[in-house]
């Protein structure tokens, strides 16, 4: 009888330190090879990771911002372009072969998120105050502003970069056309907060998480929710999620990372809502990022149990040494 084939059995995480503080984001740039992190301690750092997580570990130090860096993205055609996001109100684009800052835009407020536009364009950013501002990357200028009077958390583009989402604290997900930013659809998600907001790397489904312990599946072509991703034990307890991420291997998105309050990182096959595999975790997540060209998890924690009080991130998808 053939051995079943199980899912990131007998892989293991790898520990990866170098900030001064507690790591908040992470996300690898669009080939792979690159996986920068941002920190409480106002830097981000860029990390040469190998395949196989073996030998010595490169890194650089992008230094500048005067507040925490809460999150970073590659830009998607560039693989040395990465924009960070500082409670500094800066947003700054960063050459990660010279370590130096190509662009710098002052904005309104505390920036606690942002995201690339697919073809690259555009890059959006969202603040405390709800504020949320599309700075055209060419120039590094505002092109869009708009301020929301309820709790926005999460926004992305689709993969044709034509529509866009935002998660809020109302339950529902906004729908807007792009570039126009006019309303499409209002999308009524959940029953408690829409932290965040995940795109199939195929362009079919979008994943949303919220505070009331669900994570939706939905049709992109028709918006319509397909399935939940729940355990009985998450309901009762009432468990939030703050960050989702589809895999991208070979582009198929089959797998979905959820990381929540609880401390473990759950990965469901996105077809049945099964989980597959669960990664033991000591704190509730900050972070979770597929690499684009391989089956590596990379998370931050919030790791309230680190006594050093230096900054980690971990990568999970290598091989057990056993």
């Amino acid at each position: 009888m053939e051995e079943e084939i199980v899912p990131f059995r007998n892989l293991c995480s790898r520990e990866y330190r170098g900030h001064e503080k507690k790591v908040h984001s992470v996300a690898w740039n669009c080939n792979g090879t690159k996986l920068a992190s941002g920190s409480v301690d106002c830097t981000a750092r860029v990390w040469h990771i190998e395949p196989h997580g073996y030998g010595a570990v490169k890194c650089v130090e992008l230094a500048g911002h005067r507040g925490s860096v809460d999150e970073l993205c590659w830009d998607p055609k560039h693989a040395d372009l990465v924009a960070t996001a500082s409670i500094d109100k800066t947003v700054r684009l960063w050459d990660a072969r010279t370590r130096k800052c190509a662009q710098q835009a002052e904005l309104s407020g505390l920036n606690i998120n942002i995201a690339y536009r697919p073809d690259g364009t555009h890059i959006a950013v969202g603040n405390s105050d709800n504020e949320l501002t599309i700075l055209d990357v060419r120039r590094f200028k505002p092109i869009h502003k708009r301020k929301f009077n309820y709790e926005v958390n999460e926004i992305a583009w689709n993969t044709e970069s034509n529509i866009f989402f935002l998660t809020t604290e109302n339950g529902t997900v906004e729908v807007l056309s792009y570039p126009s930013l006019r309303p499409l659809d209002i999308l009524m998600a959940h029953t408690d907060d829409c932290y965040c907001i995940t795109i199939d790397p195929c362009g079919r489904y979008f994943a949303v998480g919220s505070a009331d312990s669900l994570v939706s599946l939905w049709d992109i072509s028709e918006m319509l929710c397909v399935r939940t991703f729940t355990k009985i034990e998450w309901v009762l307890l009432e468990v939030p999620y703050h960050n989702i991420n589809f895999n991208h291997l070979y582009h198929t998105g089959e797998y979905l990372a959820c990381g929540s309050q609880d401390c473990f990182i759950d990965i469901s096959n996105v077809q049945t809502g099964r989980t597959v595999h669960q990664i033991p975790c000591r704190d509730a997540m900050d972070s979770v990022k597929w690499n684009p060209k391989s089956d590596l998890l990379a998370y931050a924690e919030e790791d309230n149990h680190n006594l050093t009080g230096e900054g980690i991130f971990r990568i999970f998808g290598f091989k057990s040494a056993g």
